[in-house]
This record gives C-alpha cells, structure tokens and sequence, in this order.
C-alpha cells in the first residue's frame, strides 16, 4: 500500500471504534473485523503519527497539533477491546483509548440496543404481535408476517444500516424502539427492555460477541500504559436529556468506578450518543476531566474545544477504504455544512 500523493497528514483525527469481531447484523456500524483492523493499525503506522488521547491534549492547548497525529478510540467497553483490539494495538504499537459505560462492566445483559438487534434481528420465531408499555401509555405494532425470520431472510437483510429504510416489520421495529427507548431514563428503559426480554421467553446470557468487560480485564486492559481508560457515563444516558444534577452524578459516578477498575486516574470522557450542551461540557471539567470526545466529525485543529473533539466513525472498512476514508476526511468548515443526521449528533455510541 503506497500512500498517495494528494494524502492530506496535515489535521489530526481522531477514530472511534467500538467492537472488533466477526459479526452478524450490525444495524450501527459498530463492528470491525479483526482483518480490516489490523489492516486499520497498519495504515495508520505508516502513513500517521498514532498517539495517546491525553497525549494529544496539551497539544492542542499548545496550539501546536502535530502532522498526522491520530488516535484510536473504543466507546462502550466491550469485552473484544481486551479479547482481540489490545493483542492488535500491542503488534503494532499504536496506543489507544477505552471509554467505559462503567454501569455495564461485569453485566450479563448485552447492551440495550444490542438486546433490541438481538431479538427483532436474529433469526428466530416472535410472536405475531407486540404490546408495550412506554411511559404509562400502551402500544401494539404487528410483525406483518415477519413474525418468522428465517436463517435466509437474515442473512438477506444483514446488510441494513440505520437510518435506510427498513426492509420489513422487523427492521421497522427495530427503529422505532431504538428511537422511543433512547431518550427514556434508565429505570424506564429497562423497564421496557425486561417487557421485551419476557415476550420473547425471557432474559438471554450476552452472547461472547456482544458482552461487556469484567472488572479483572478492564485491570488487564489498563495495564503497561498503551490503552488509556477513560469514562462514558454509568448508564450510558442522553445526558442533555437529563437533569443538571442527573447529569452530574452520571459523570462523576462514572469517573470515580472508572478509576476503581483500572487502577489509575481517568481524565478522559466521551458523551454518550456524542450529544452535550454547553452545560454537559462545563460539568464534565468540573468533575476532574481534561477532555472529552463526541462522535461530531472533523479534524483536530489547534483551536478545537478539548470538551467537544471531533471523531470518525470507522467502519468495517479494509485498508484501502480505510485509507481513502482518512483523506476524505471532512474539514471543520465542511462539517458545519453537512446535514444534521450525518455529524454524529445522533450516532449510535
């Protein structure tokens, strides 16, 4: 692989990344394979400067953002960053960060929008109608002849992202939740997600694929420096939607259970879904952080806010589309130009 010509190593970026597996359904992009990541490291040993998060942040301060710095970022805190990301960060020596949902680690249950892939995605028999309770008003949605879902018919439809059309009743399901459940609180989301789980014969162990960190491997992955442990909240809520106070104690809390599992101070935060206001900024300086990241893209410029960095989201990509991604990486004048449903503001993360 030849680096081009017109390749622009003159902005920083930096990349958010979520799992690193083989994968079925993946309605938000979120899976990499370990092939194309690998491929991923190797482009960005050669043709960038990899470094660490907190290592980038007094450049910015600095006023001084190196040519092709760019670093590499996990949201969530699935269990492949330990299993499979870390082995592929150490082989190529390039650094990263972790940002863990710190009320997840150690959780049996998948995630709530991968439990929602789970049961409306998978192959697999439903019943032919669905009723649920949101917020003290009942619904009913019928699965239009999809209450069957067939090896083939999944296998058909694997490749349906998030916002396209839904194919079938399934995938237009699967949308709706996911747009209803994600401003809800904790308590009434999981409230849903329980309803769901029992209609379909009940609560179901994480698949391997899916499941989140334990305690002992968040020490694992913190360990010898090269991944930086940083915090995503404790539930993972759309903080602006939240109460000041909510607010505050879901960062602080984070914070705190961050710096428990890892064993080291955490200065590094990243906003669930990437959303924030002025006020979500302030309270993540005040709670101790240098920094946090949303999923907004750009490059990192010397005058970028340090509390609302820019990030690519990477996905399944091989090297070259991997490459060619990172030249067509958009300025920050273009990114304030580009339709709302494309700067991350309502990114799965």
């Amino acid at each position: 692989m030849q680096v081009p010509s017109s390749f622009d190593r003159s902005r920083g970026i930096i990349l958010m990344y979520h799992r690193v597996a083989e994968d079925g359904p993946d309605p938000w992009s979120l899976c990499v394979s370990s092939r194309h990541f690998a491929e991923h490291l190797e482009v960005l040993r050669r043709f960038n400067r990899p470094m660490r998060l907190q290592d980038l942040v007094p450049m910015i301060h600095a006023r001084r953002v190196p040519a092709g710095a760019a670093v590499v970022t996990f949201d969530d805190g699935y269990a492949a960053t330990v299993e499979t990301a870390r082995s592929l960060l150490e082989r190529h020596d390039v650094p990263a960060t972790a940002f863990l949902t710190t009320g997840q680690i150690g959780h049996r249950r998948e995630f709530w929008w991968d439990e929602l892939e789970r049961i409306f995605l998978q192959p697999g028999v439903l019943p032919d109608t669905l009723k649920l309770s949101l917020l003290g008003q009942t619904h009913e949605w019928s699965l239009e002849g999809t209450s069957k879902y067939t090896e083939q018919q999944a296998r058909r439809h694997r490749d349906w992202r998030m916002p396209a059309e839904p194919p079938t009743a399934r995938q237009y399901l699967y949308r709706l939740l996911w747009e209803r459940l994600r401003p809800l609180s904790n308590e009434d989301r999981r409230s849903a997600m329980d309803a769901l789980s029992e209609w379909v014969g009940g609560i179901r162990a994480a698949r391997p694929s899916h499941r989140s960190l334990l305690p002992e491997e968040v020490e694992r992955l913190a360990a010898g420096g090269l991944v930086e442990v940083g915090a995503h909240s404790v539930t993972h809520q759309l903080l602006p939607a939240l109460p000041v106070e909510e607010q505050r104690t879901e960062v602080r809390f984070s914070k705190a259970a961050a710096e428990k599992f890892a064993g080291r101070p955490v200065l590094s935060f990243s906003y669930p879904y990437g959303d924030y206001t002025n006020e979500t900024q302030a309270i993540v300086g005040s709670a101790g952080f240098n920094c946090a990241c949303s999923t907004k893209p750009g490059p990192v410029l010397p005058k970028t806010n340090v509390f609302a960095l820019p990030r690519l989201h990477v996905e399944n990509w091989d090297g070259e589309a991997f490459l060619a991604r990172l030249r067509a990486a958009p300025s920050a004048a273009e990114c304030r130009n580009l339709p709302l449903h494309t700067r991350g503001s309502s990114a799965r993360s």
